[in-house]
């Protein structure tokens, strides 16, 4: 701590320096500086040194220095140059406020001696501030019913800034209602006031907001702006006003329940009470009409569900009433907008039952299309399948006929399903589709066709009268009546044919009869034709040929033609002791009726006087001796032989053969002369044996010849010629002959019996075989033949 005297001297030491200023200030005339303030620091002042008469050289060893009250240094001395130098930006505002003129006093301090000099720097006011509103909105509540000229105080605006550069002016910005008015304080200040001009209206703007402005007059000028908001105060003299007097509003028919239609809105230029608006439909609308409106906000709302077909327009009375019971009115028109929600209708008109074939363009069917929706969604299509033969043409507004498009062939197609679509345009596309049954119906265009050009069917012989052997078939392509085929038996090209007696058809199937027995032997073929018609008209018909063969039976026993078994007396057949082994007896000669391997024959000898010494050759008949005769051997033999054919079962005949053996055709054989008294008495009956059967003989022959004429003629020449010993010069009537070769009577053998006279003895000569006038390569065959049968041992 410090001492008291310390204390007291230190006082004392202050006192003395102020008094010194004092006296200082009072005794000498200070020097004056002006410099505008926000001046750059280091900026240059005056030269201080100069002016106050001292030498640069003299601040330095003097030791000036610069004080300012508070020991603030704002200033500064260069002691080198004497010049006064500002040490940092000054601040008018912040050094003087509002004191005017701003002079900031300060010394030059020379310690040695020391010496004091007063000087003074005067800033002077720069336009650096712009006026400012303390608030950034003012607010004036003014009834609506305010007479104009009234006047409203405005809050004023401060600027730091002094003089011109202060505030001068208030402004306001342009409107029809107010002005502004800058009047002066007592103190030099300005303030605004606002003159109400024109007569307010809350209806037309509960609300003004306008921009207050506060001028000076530096340069460049300053300004300050604050908002004016004036909020006029209601009074109920407006009704609720609709925005629109009309509503006009699209809604689309599928629009779901409670969905929004349109939003109204009325407008009440009051406040509070009176500018609170309740909607309703008017008039009651409520129950006639698919809305509901919500009182409060105005929306329309959807109840019923619309149908654009059924109602396409909606007009709708809506009422708005404020608080204060006025109301006001508007219209809502709300058109429904179709979409396409039906599909189209196809209604038939006409549908025939049936189409004929073969007839272009007829009409099938005659139908009309309807949508009850409108523009794109109303406009259709029509349309059927593209492989059909068949062609839509529009007739009449919306109604439509389905023809042929070329002739229809009920053969190739007896029946067509056209389904006819309908389109409409809309989106998305509807489309309704309807399915008919086209039937053709036939037309006779078709003749009945047999399933084979030819047939060739076969009989048995022997058959039972009205047996069904085969069938002819004939399909007809049409249908109904058209294709119910009949069957006739067409004149036969053969007028000879009976064909009447012969065969019958069934008209209704085809089936053929033989109505009585076939003999193969009399008729082994013959052919018709058959005829197939149907019933239509005109009826068509075609035909076919039928060749019926007949199939042998084996119905016929061999039938033995030589030797001659039903003469009156047998034929003996000679031959001479010295014939040789294969020495030819004679030949059985018989024939077949039958056919095939039905009159294949073979011949077998059953029973023999003595067996071994004759044979007969199974194929062809012929009797040989099988060895060389002998005196031991009996003169006469009787031979048994069997002729059998080849039928199943077969059939067979006999016949007896009688050989007489003698020594030689030079002396035949005469009884002993002590037996020709015995033999006396038989040689008259054997001569009367000869004779009726040489008249047998050409009686047989005169019958055969008439046989073969009548046969040839009628029944293509086959007859029976029958001969005992004798037989006529020439060929076997060729109806004897197997004519399909397989028989066994061969055409190289003829035989000639002659009756021997003038030596008045009964005598036969036995002839050899006459070979005919064959080719000579037959002619040798059968020599070769005969020489081989002399050496063969092939008997039975």
């Amino acid at each position: 701590m410090e001492t008291a005297p310390a204390k007291t001297l230190q006082k004392r030491q202050v006192i003395f320096l102020a008094i010194l200023l004092l006296l200082w200030e009072a005794g000498s005339e200070a020097v004056r500086y002006s410099m505008p303030e926000e001046t750059e620091s280091g900026s240059f002042v005056a030269t201080l040194a100069k002016d106050l008469g001292l030498r640069v050289g003299e601040l330095a060893t003097r030791g000036a220095r610069i004080h300012y009250k508070g020991n603030k240094q704002l200033l500064q001395l260069d002691v080198t140059t004497g010049n006064l130098l500002l040490y940092e930006k000054l601040d008018r505002e912040v050094l003087c406020g509002a004191t005017d003129p701003c002079i900031l006093h300060f010394q030059l301090l020379l310690e040695n001696p020391v010496q004091f000099f007063q000087a003074d720097l005067q800033l002077t006011d720069i336009n650096d501030h712009s006026p400012e509103f303390l608030e950034r909105e003012m607010l004036l509540k003014i009834p609506e019913n305010v007479q104009t000229g009234t006047v409203f105080p405005l809050k004023i605006a401060q600027d730091s800034d002094i003089g011109s550069n202060t505030i001068q002016n208030y402004t306001i910005s342009p409107n029809s209602h107010f002005h502004v008015v800058t009047h002066n304080r007592g103190d030099g200040r300005k303030y605004p006031e606002l003159v109400l001009d024109k007569p307010l209206d809350r209806e037309e703007g509960p609300e003004l907001i306008l921009t207050l402005t506060a001028l000076d007059s530096g340069a460049p000028p300053r300004s300050g702006t604050t908002a004016v908001r004036i909020e006029v105060v209601d009074i109920n003299d407006n009704a609720p006003e609709f925005l629109q007097s009309v509503y006009e509003v699209q809604i689309p028919e599928n629009s779901p329940l409670n969905s929004l239609v349109v939003a109204v809105s009325a407008r009440d230029l009051d406040e509070g009470t009176n500018g609170n608006v309740a909607y309703a439909l008017f008039q009651g609308d409520e129950a006639t009409q698919p809305f509901v409106i919500d009182e409060i906000t105005g929306e329309i709302r959807l109840k019923r569900a619309l149908d654009f077909e059924a109602t396409r327009y909606y007009n709708v009375e809506i009422a708005a009433t404020d608080g204060g019971g006025l109301s006001g009115k508007c219209t809502v028109v709300i058109e429904v907008v179709d979409v396409n929600d039906n599909v189209p209708e196809l209604t038939m008109s006409t549908l025939t039952s049936s189409t004929p074939e073969n007839s272009p363009e007829t009409v099938v069917a005659v139908f009309s299309v309807s949508d009850p929706d409108s523009g794109d969604n109303g406009r259709m299509v029509c349309s059927i399948q593209n492989d059909l033969p068949f062609l839509l043409k529009p007739t009449f507004k919306n109604f439509y006929t389905l023809v042929t498009e070329r002739p229809l062939d009920r053969e190739s197609r007896a029946e067509y399903n056209v389904t006819i679509t309908v389109t409409d345009m809309g989106t998305p596309r509807l489309k309704t589709q309807h399915n008919i049954t086209v039937l053709v119906s036939d037309v006779n265009d078709n003749a009945p066709a047999f399933t084979q050009t030819s047939y060739t069917l076969s009989v048995r012989e022997n058959n039972s009268p009205a047996l069904h052997f085969g069938s002819v078939r004939a399909t007809d392509r049409d249908a109904g009546a058209n294709a119910q085929v009949t069957y006739s038996l067409l004149p036969p090209l053969d007028a000879h044919v009976p064909l009447a007696s012969l065969v019958s058809i069934n008209p209704d199937n085809g089936h053929l009869f033989a109505l009585r027995s076939l003999d193969y032997e009399a008729l082994r073929a013959f052919e018709f034709r058959v005829g197939a018609a149907d019933r239509g008209s005109p009826a068509l018909s075609s035909q076919a040929l039928v060749r019926v063969l007949v199939v042998d039976d084996n119905d016929n026993a061999p039938f033995v033609l030589y030797p001659l078994q039903n003469a009156s007396a047998p034929c003996t057949e000679l031959v001479p002791r010295a014939a040789e082994a294969g020495y030819l007896v004679t030949k059985v000669v018989a024939v077949d009726g039958d056919s095939g391997q039905n009159a294949w024959l073979s011949y077998q000898l059953l029973k023999a006087t003595e067996p071994g010494l004759f044979g007969v050759w199974a194929h062809n008949g012929e009797v040989r001796t099988a060895r060389l005769l002998s005196e031991r051997d009996a003169a006469k033999h009787r031979l048994l032989v069997l002729v059998k054919d080849n039928g199943e079962p077969p059939l067979s005949a006999s016949v007896t053969l009688h050989v007489l053996l003698v020594d030689g055709f030079s002396q035949p054989y005469l009884p002993a002369p002590e037996a020709e008294a015995a033999d006396a008495a038989p040689a008259a009956p054997l001569t009367v044996y000869l004779v009726v059967a040489l008249a047998s003989v050409s009686s047989l022959f005169v019958f055969s010849v008439l046989v073969f004429v009548a046969v040839r003629l009628c029944w293509r020449g086959r007859a029976a010629s029958v001969g005992r010993c004798s037989v006529p010069e020439g060929h076997f009537p060729g109806h004897l002959v197997d004519v399909s070769g397989t028989g066994t009577l061969s055409q190289s053998y003829q035989y000639e019996v002659c009756l021997t006279g003038g030596s008045g003895l009964n005598e036969f000569k036995f002839l050899k075989p006459i070979l005919p006038n064959l080719p000579t390569q037959g002619a040798g065959e059968e020599i070769e033949e005969n020489a081989n049968f002399r050496n063969s041992s092939g008997f039975s």
